[in-house]
Order: structure tokens, then sequence, then C-alpha cells
């Protein structure tokens, strides 16, 4: 059973992006003294290239979100594809007193027998699934962001676990054994020259008519628009669901996230939010259309129940 006591919980989701590893740490450091957010996931989820980079400044990073009280997570790969980044998600589960968010299920049966979280790139569609993860010790889901409110609700609803699902920031769609960053810079994957850390919000893919349509982030597929259910909170919330999570941008976050716990504290009506939020001028283009059973790139004015 999940623990529904209190109020919803924010979370900020893992950096998806090829960050420096002076911008995370300033990022965490900030979030700790700053943001009203109660989880912080941190670790590599898309390239495990890209740990060089993280693992020198995580301990600090730990330590800081854990002194401001936050609740911090270990967010693992979206796929593993060689018995080196298979030894390092070994290494990584068998750290004592971490909490480790699994991405695939590889990772989850790793973790089997122990509390964890599983995170939104694996694919939970339903209550056998969801029932599933739970009994094997997954303590929260974080749900795939292609999920209609209807099942979103069906899910929370049989209250098997805690029930999270993400309420902003580019949402995460596929990720691949090739990497589209190196390919579009006429690289091999092996030698990637960490290209794609020219595009610290991902780099967009065009149509024909030059319209933005999808966001490459090295071997990951993300939407072009921004994702955010401020308006859905309310609903969302009173159907089970009882942890929100932010996906890092390159906009101010700490701001974001204080936007949306205002929304869910009541402190400010859901219309008050977006007027805040497009008061930011991030440049994205916002969407729901997935959790009204539409188009994911969509904007639906209208909360449909």
């Amino acid at each position: 059973m999940h623990d529904n006591a209190g109020k919803a919980k924010l979370t900020m989701g893992p950096i998806l992006f090829n960050w420096s590893p002076e911008r995370k740490r300033d990022f965490y450091f900030r979030l700790a003294d700053e943001a009203p957010v109660d989880v912080v996931y941190v670790g590599e989820v898309v390239c495990s290239k890209r740990d060089i980079f993280l693992n020198p400044v995580l301990p600090e990073i730990i330590e800081r979100l854990e002194a401001a009280g936050k609740k911090v997570v270990i967010s693992t790969l979206a796929l593993i594809m060689n018995e080196k980044e298979s030894a390092a998600i070994r290494e990584t589960v068998a750290a004592p007193d971490m909490l480790i968010e699994a991405n695939d299920f590889a990772t989850a049966d790793m973790l089997k027998g122990r509390p964890h979280i599983v995170g939104p790139n694996v694919n939970v569609y339903n209550e056998g699934t969801l029932a599933y993860l739970a009994n094997n010790g997954a303590t929260r889901v974080c749900l795939p962001v292609e999920l209609p409110g209807d099942a979103i609700r069906a899910l929370a609803e049989k209250q098997l676990c805690d029930i999270e699902v993400q309420a902003w920031g580019r949402m995460p769609l596929a990720i691949s054994a090739r990497c589209y960053h190196a390919r579009s810079h006429g690289l091999h994957k092996d030698g990637c020259q960490y290209v794609c850390d020219i595009d610290p919000d991902g780099l967009d893919v065009m149509t024909v008519d030059k319209q933005p349509f999808l966001t490459v982030n090295g071997t990951q597929t993300l939407s072009s628009s921004c994702l955010s259910l401020l308006p859905e909170l309310e609903d969302l919330s009173a159907s089970g669901v009882n942890h929100f999570r932010l996906s890092p941008q390159t906009v101010d976050m700490v701001k974001v996230a204080t936007i949306f716990r205002d929304v869910l504290d009541g402190a400010d009506h859901s219309t008050e939010g977006e007027v805040k939020l497009a008061a930011m001028n991030s440049g994205f283009v916002t969407s729901n259309g997935f959790v009204h059973g539409d188009e994911g790139w969509r904007l639906i004015k209208e909360v449909q129940n």
C-alpha cells in the first residue's frame, strides 16, 4: 500500500542532458538551498560515457542535498548495452543505504526484494505489470509520459505503491543503441567527442516544413514540446498520484518548482501558475495532449474529467 499521508510530493528528475560537471554541481547545490522539492534524482540515465564527468562531483552533490533535507535517489541507465555497463549497474545496486531508480527491467530485477523506484522508461501500462513490480519491492513507480489520464487514475486507485508522473519538462519518448547526436555531426558513437554538450536542452529535429518535431539528446529521443500538467495537478492528486516530477531544463528550475509547489499547496490556482510560467519566457512550447488521450504535442486547454 502506498503512503498517502500528507501533501503530494514534488520531485526533481535526473538531468538528462550532457551538462558540464560544474553546471550540474551548481544546479544541485541551488536545488538544495532554494528549491521546494522533496525528492531529487541524480545519476546518468542516457549515456554511460558521461559518467566520467558526473562521478567525481556526485558525492558532494549527494551530501549537499541530504544535508538540506532532500531525499536523494540514484537513477540508472535506460538501456544497458554491454558488460561494462552491466557491471556498473551491479556496483550501484550493491551500494548500501541508497534508494535506486531502475530505468529498465534488468535493473529492476537486480533490485528485487529491496525497496526501489521504477522510472518512466519502464513500460508500466496496466495493473498486472504494476502489481508485479510492487510485489518485487518497488515502492514507487513513475509512469510513462504517454499514458492517458484514465489509465493513470486506474493505476493510482489500486494503491499498490506510490505513483509518480512527470508534470513538467521535455518528455522522454525512446532510447536507442545509436547516437543520433554523433551521427548528426558525422561522427561515430565510440568517437562522439561528446558533441551532445553543445545542446544543453537537446537538439531540435525539424520537419520538412521547418517545424520543431522531436528533440535529440545523444541516444535519447524526447518531445520538442515541454510537458506542463499544472492544470491537471488537482485532478491527478485527488485520484491518488502523490509524486509529481519536474524534468530539468536550462530555465530557472527553482522558479518552476516554486510555481508547482504553490499550486499543489493551494497557495495559487493553476491559472495563476500558468501565468507565472508564461512570464518566464522559457522559449518552450507547452503541451499536455497525452494525459487527455490525444497526441502528446497538443495543448488541451479544457481539463477533461
